[in-house]
């Protein structure tokens, strides 16, 4: 059973591994062959000593961790994991830019002194012929520095995509699992992510979600966004109830892109009268517990308030032609919401032992609860 499971998985899982100059890796970058994808990762995590201290390992011949890199259909290699050392090398480098433009090229990298190289202190590149500029001799040592490159080829099988990644992912700070459905979905069908992009800095949607920064950056506004796609349309029988649930969101993810049925037009329309409604009754408080002895809303945004909310409220919008601007139509949803947080059956289907059971159970429940809104 054992060698059954591991000789069909290892077809899905293929990498081979190149031992590649620092020359090399710059040229490719430079002809569109390699891509860094800063659309979903977090882009420059590392302080300016940490990037020294890495230029100092490749100048001194330290051994450094392979480079991960996926090759995509179109044989394009999007690193996975080691974002932040070749963003240090090409920066250094000066060849670095923002939105594949060269009018965007990132700012040069003035070097830190380090322990073994006290004189990398200002150093430039390029600095037109000033004293900091490194050496001819000095440039072309570095671009011979050799890194280790494993590619994983391309593979249609969703679970293994989104394993590598995340088992791949050790680098700097980790990737939240939404960040990495990003990666994904970039590689998969990057128009599309755009489009996801675009809906997720809608302003009623963010007035809708008080997120912190940290969250923020890890993404958590555009999960939100993917649980409102996913839960929209998901049936009942889709869940069979012992799924994790990152991998669910990820499977849904998939088939959504794949599904040549899904209308963007239509989808986005949807998306934008759901949190116009939502944020024009109570914005930042609509996901929150509502506190009837204190009269207010209070705690945090609540994941399982999401899911009893939104399956509902985008199904009753998306059926009726009322008018949001309503003003009794709104006060109707305020006091629903308000009586919520106390129902005995939202809290019985809330509280589940698996996150992807109370979807199941809640999605139903909110189209019944906001049936006659």
């Amino acid at each position: 059973m054992l060698d059954q499971e591991i000789k069909e998985k290892s077809k899905d899982i293929y990498t081979d591994s190149y031992s590649m100059s620092v020359g090399e890796i710059a040229s490719m970058y430079q002809d569109g062959e390699l891509e860094l994808q800063p659309d979903y990762q977090r882009f420059f995590r590392w302080s300016n000593t940490q990037k020294s201290k890495f230029i100092e390992s490749l100048m001194l011949g330290i051994p450094i961790p392979p480079i991960f890199v996926y090759q995509k259909k179109d044989g394009v290699w999007a690193v996975v994991d080691g974002l932040q050392r070749l963003s240090t090398i090409l920066q250094f480098m000066e060849v670095l830019v923002v939105d594949n433009s060269e009018d965007h090229v990132v700012q040069e990298l003035e070097l830190q002194g380090t322990e073994f190289l006290p004189s990398l202190e200002s150093k430039k590149w390029s600095s037109n012929g000033e004293f900091n500029e490194i050496s001819t001799q000095t440039k072309l040592f570095f671009k011979r520095s050799r890194l280790d490159i494993k590619i994983i080829k391309y593979t249609s099988d969703v679970d293994a995509q989104f394993e590598l990644f995340q088992r791949l992912n050790t680098g700097g700070t980790a990737l939240s699992p939404q960040e990495i459905r990003n990666s994904l979905m970039v590689m998969e069908n990057k128009d599309f992510y755009l489009w996801f992009e675009k809906l997720s800095k809608n302003v009623n949607f963010s007035n809708c979600l008080p997120l912190t920064n940290r969250q923020k950056s890890e993404k958590v506004d555009m999960e939100y966004l993917l649980r409102f796609l996913i839960i929209r349309r998901l049936k009942d029988d889709e869940i069979k109830g012992n799924e994790d649930i990152d991998p669910f969101l990820t499977e849904k993810m998939h088939e959504i892109i794949k599904d040549n049925s899904f209308n963007l037009e239509h989808e986005e329309k949807i998306f934008n009268n759901v949190f116009l409604f939502l944020d024009s009754a109570l914005g930042e408080d609509i996901f929150k517990k509502f506190n009837t002895e204190k009269n207010k809303f209070e705690g945090a945004l609540s994941t399982a308030l999401f899911e009893a909310i939104i399956p509902g409220i985008a199904l009753t919008l998306e059926k009726s032609s009322f008018e949001i601007s309503q003003v009794e139509r709104i006060q109707r949803l305020e006091d629903r919401i308000k009586l919520l947080s106390e129902d005995t059956i939202y809290k019985e289907k809330r509280n589940q032992y698996r996150p992807v059971l109370r979807t199941k159970e809640l999605i139903p429940y909110s189209k019944v609860y906001f049936d006659e809104l």
